[in-house]
């Protein structure tokens, strides 16, 4: 699996822990060495947030399964402190430290080019590839974290984090890649169609 929300991961793998008839193993990788596996039959499907790269010959299909909205969260302000102004995206991120996703993260691309079109350029206080690593330096920094709220959806609901704002504009999406076959397992094939109606 690339990188994407654990929870995801989770819901989307829990109905395959009923079926009795089913193996499971859970490789975790970059997206080259998964996609690479997957094209020599090591893995059925692939879980990312990015479809599978564009490449006819490689038979590799891409299914949208999911899609969240980002959101900007940060720790909360003290007791002492007045309650903040609602905020103006993306104005309000003119000079204010920032944490994000690295460069090569699914949703830079929009994000970066968002702020570019309004003239923001925000203090950015790092870069990280790791959600974990994301969700620990905004609880501990004070700094406006940019991530999909399902990552950090215990600490918002435990009050450590604060959304101070959705992000509609920017949506992190979801694929489950499989590689393009006659047979595929029926029970993924289930839940890949779960209408029937592929």
């Amino acid at each position: 699996m690339a990188t994407l929300s654990r929870n995801f991961q989770l819901a989307w793998i829990a109905p395959l822990l009923q079926a009795s008839e089913v193996q499971i193993r859970l490789v975790s990788g970059q997206m080259r060495e998964l996609m690479a596996q997957l094209s020599v039959h090591s893995l059925d499907v692939v879980l990312a947030n990015e479809a599978a790269p564009r490449d006819r010959s490689a038979g590799w299909v891409s299914r949208r399964i999911a899609q969240q909205a980002l959101s900007l969260v940060a720790a909360p302000a003290g007791r002492k402190a007045k309650r903040p102004a609602p905020f103006r995206f993306p104005h309000d991120l003119d000079g204010q430290p920032l944490l994000l996703p690295g460069e090569d993260s699914a949703i830079r691309p929009a994000f970066d080019l968002l702020l570019e079109e309004a003239g923001v350029r925000p203090q950015v206080l790092a870069e990280i590839d790791d959600m974990a690593m994301l969700r620990l330096l905004a609880r501990e920094t004070g700094a406006l974290a940019l991530v999909p709220p399902v990552v950090v959806r215990d600490e918002l609901a435990s009050g450590v984090l604060v959304e101070r704002c959705s992000i509609p504009q920017i949506s992190e999406n979801f694929y489950a890649i499989t590689m393009r076959r006659r047979f595929a397992h029926p029970i993924l094939r289930q839940m890949l169609d779960p209408g029937g109606t592929g």
